[in-house]
């Protein structure tokens, strides 16, 4: 859920701080206080577009920021960009300059713009005046119904992701033949090129530089290492010979007293060590062989190792890899007539899997469709409309409509006129008729879900914002509305602008947004309401500017009814 939300040169804000909990958390303030203000910083928060108008008149940049819950969904799209994930929240952070340029920040890492609108749907929904028709989409549509009717798309989703595999497979097999014809002449000179050097190892050109460096310096090598024989061992006064004589002496002295033994084995120990070390140099001068023929033996083969590498990668390694691929590419093409009677086998297979999984997912939404239309219809009507609504659920079967959700166009028509044939929501229904749609629709979805044991929900948005929700309407229908977005924060975080007490006295939280003048500058502030103050709001709201006794009894009156 949403908690917390600033702003700081924004508009006419100045500075302002708004946090936020669970439940319905109402926003009221006289008219042109900015109570849409907020709501225009979160839309630009998921992603809207930005104008250098939204910065105050005299700064340099409008900054706005909020802190949202962390969701699985919202860190796995946090992983996928790079951006490191903090265990509790997601920090949005977004900056305009007064040239029009501007920052993004998630997490306190630069972003993108397109970070911010991946992670919208996760974090948050706005139905306001200006982003309810754009927000929702068709996918948004298919969303819903699939949560109303408890519908799993994993088999739809997998069987799309087979076909779609051996179609590219297919489709990369068949494109450019020609050039693939070429392409075999180099994939069959490369692959016998590097088969033809007979790589022995991964490390083989160490071990050849090894050898080299031996050969290059054979008599040096030769000399330093029969020196180091003789006074290792041959000469009169050798170390071994040397060691050899104070080892009988401390041992002769060790006979007498104990405090000798431990020296006359650390002296039996160095003549040990002594005569393996001269072992290993002997050993080492016989294998020095001077022959120049296998010294250039091996600056060939190098060269040849070395040209290899050139081409075909860095390492030994990623030139034997490279030879495989080429190899692998080569029989392809090779068996190019028996590989694609293969793959037009599968993917005529994966195809007709397809069409099962996608048929019976139609027939699935068809029948949950009828089902939501019933139940929202008497939601939408509670809230002062009169309106015919229908969900259809259209196979859309062409090819180029397959996907991994299925192949079906959901769409919500509504006629908010009798006699009137319903058509799509964004040609009919104003914002605020909009809002009471969608509010309607998500208290239909969730009631549903809460009464029909579903045992895994859909994701959706953890945090649903209205504004002007109550355009047009008073009453019963107020509050009506304020009930239905009741029981809805009771599953999810509802933000709600509101100029109906009716619909106030219903939040679990209640913030004022007032006007101010400071230093001759116009702001906006921000601040949550105790009970008391809130008693006086919702009668302000009632009577005006100026409270009555009357007022402040019917405000307490409408507290209490809601509770």
């Amino acid at each position: 859920m949403l908690l917390e939300l600033r702003a700081e040169n924004y508009a006419v804000i100045d500075r302002a701080v708004a946090s936020f909990g669970t439940g319905l958390n109402l926003l009221t303030g006289e008219t042109g206080a900015g109570k849409s203000i907020l709501i225009d910083a979160l839309v630009l928060l998921l992603g809207g577009k930005a104008s250098s108008d939204v910065v105050r008149h005299g700064a340099e940049k409008a900054v706005v920021g909020c802190v949202f819950e962390m969701t699985p969904g919202a860190g796995e799209i946090l992983e996928a960009n790079g951006i490191d994930v903090e265990e509790e929240q997601v920090l949005l952070r977004r900056e305009i300059l007064a040239n029009g340029k501007g920052r993004v920040f998630v997490n306190n890492q630069p972003a993108t713009v397109g970070v911010l609108r991946q992670l919208a749907p996760e974090l948050a929904l706005v139905h306001a005046q200006s982003e309810t028709l754009s927000s929702f989409d068709q996918a948004q549509q298919r969303g819903l119904l699939d949560r109303f009717g408890a519908i799993a798309t994993d088999a739809v989703a997998a069987a799309f992701a087979a076909w779609r595999a051996t179609t590219d497979r297919l489709e990369e097999l068949q494109s450019a033949e020609q050039d693939r014809l070429r392409m075999a002449d180099l994939w069959r000179f490369q692959s016998r090129e590097i088969e033809q050097a007979g790589l022995s190892s991964e490390d083989e050109d160490v071990q050849l530089e090894a050898e080299k460096r031996v050969l290059g310096n054979s008599e040096r090598l030769f000399t330093a290492a029969m020196s180091a024989h003789e006074l290792l061992y041959e000469s009169e006064s050798s170390a071994e010979t040397t060691l050899g004589a104070a080892l009988k002496h401390v041992e002769e002295l060790a006979r007498f007293d104990a405090r000798f033994a431990e020296p006359a084995q650390q002296l039996a120990a160095a003549k040990a060590i002594v005569e393996d070390v001269d072992a290993g140099v002997r050993d080492f001068a016989d294998t020095i062989n001077a022959s120049p023929g296998r010294l250039e033996e091996i600056e060939d083969r190098l060269a040849t190792l070395d040209r290899l590498k050139r081409k075909y990668g860095q390492t030994l390694a990623e030139v034997m890899a490279f030879g495989t691929e080429a190899s692998q590419k080569l029989a392809e093409v090779e068996n190019r007539d028996a590989l694609l009677v293969e793959l037009k086998a599968k993917q005529e297979k994966d195809a007709a899997a397809y069409e099962t999984a996608a048929a019976a997912l139609t027939a699935a939404r068809a029948d949950a469709a009828k089902r939501l239309e019933k139940l929202a219809v008497a939601q939408i009507n509670d809230l002062a409309m009169n309106v015919k609504f229908h969900v259809r659920v259209k196979a859309e079967k062409a090819l180029e409509r397959w996907a991994a959700h299925g192949w079906d166009e959901v769409e919500c028509l509504i006629a908010t006129n009798a006699g009137e044939p319903v058509k799509p929501l964004h040609e009919i229904a104003s914002g605020g008729e909009m809002s009471r749609v969608m509010l309607a629709l998500k208290v239909t979805v969730e009631e549903g879900v809460a009464g029909g044991g579903r045992k895994k929900k859909t994701p959706l948005p953890r945090t649903l914002v209205f504004d002007e929700i109550d355009i047009g309407i008073g009453g019963r229908a107020a509050e009506a509305v304020g009930r239905k977005l009741k029981t809805l924060s009771k599953g999810q975080q509802v933000l709600c602008i509101t100029h109906l007490p009716q619909i106030a006295a219903f939040g679990d939280q209640h913030l004022l947004i007032e006007k101010t003048e400071k230093r001759g500058r116009t702001q906006t502030d921000v601040r949550v309401m105790e009970e008391a103050e809130r008693t006086q709001e919702i009668a302000r709201m009632l009577s005006g500017a100026k409270l009555t006794e009357t007022s402040l009894r019917h405000a307490e009156q409408l507290i209490e009814s809601s509770r």
